[in-house]
């Protein structure tokens, strides 16, 4: 299976699926601005993430099955207009944005390095795979 250089994550045809499956979803559901999602969606590095919604906020997950990872920050709709950026976790604030665009670039300038495609399975799951993807010191059989 092919890996994408920029996060060693496993590209595959069913996840790239998966992730534009969810964002039908969210779109077909209503509870965020049609203008943020199309905003979200012209970005590649957002558009490979698995969205998810919650509150009218819009979420990024690094996978496409709950428990959704919460590494990224995300975007709610501000009282009056605009939008505010928040995260990673509920108790960090990056700012306000007034338009879906930036709202969107500040977003993509707190991307994790590891961020995407997003990976087929749980948070559980993706934390295990990228352990596995980290070199192990050779041991010699006495332990050293």
């Amino acid at each position: 299976m092919p890996l994408d250089d920029q996060d060693r994550n496993p590209r595959t045809p069913a996840g790239d699926e998966i992730t534009e499956a969810g964002w039908q979803a969210v779109r077909r559901d209503g509870r965020v601005r049609e203008e943020l999602i199309d905003a979200a969606c012209r970005e590649p590095r957002l558009r490979q993430l698995f969205p998810w919604t919650g509150m009218g906020e819009l979420h990024f997950s690094r996978c496409t099955e709950r428990q959704w990872t919460w590494d990224i920050p995300y975007i709610l709709p501000a009282e009056g207009g605009g939008y505010w950026v928040s995260g990673p976790l509920r108790t960090e604030t990056v700012g306000p944005a007034v338009t879906a665009e930036t709202a969107v670039a500040m977003v993509l300038a707190r991307l994790p390095a590891n961020a995407g495609p997003a990976f087929v399975g749980t948070s559980e799951q993706l934390a295990a795979h990228e352990v596995s993807l980290v070199p192990h010191p050779a041991t010699t059989p006495d332990g050293e």
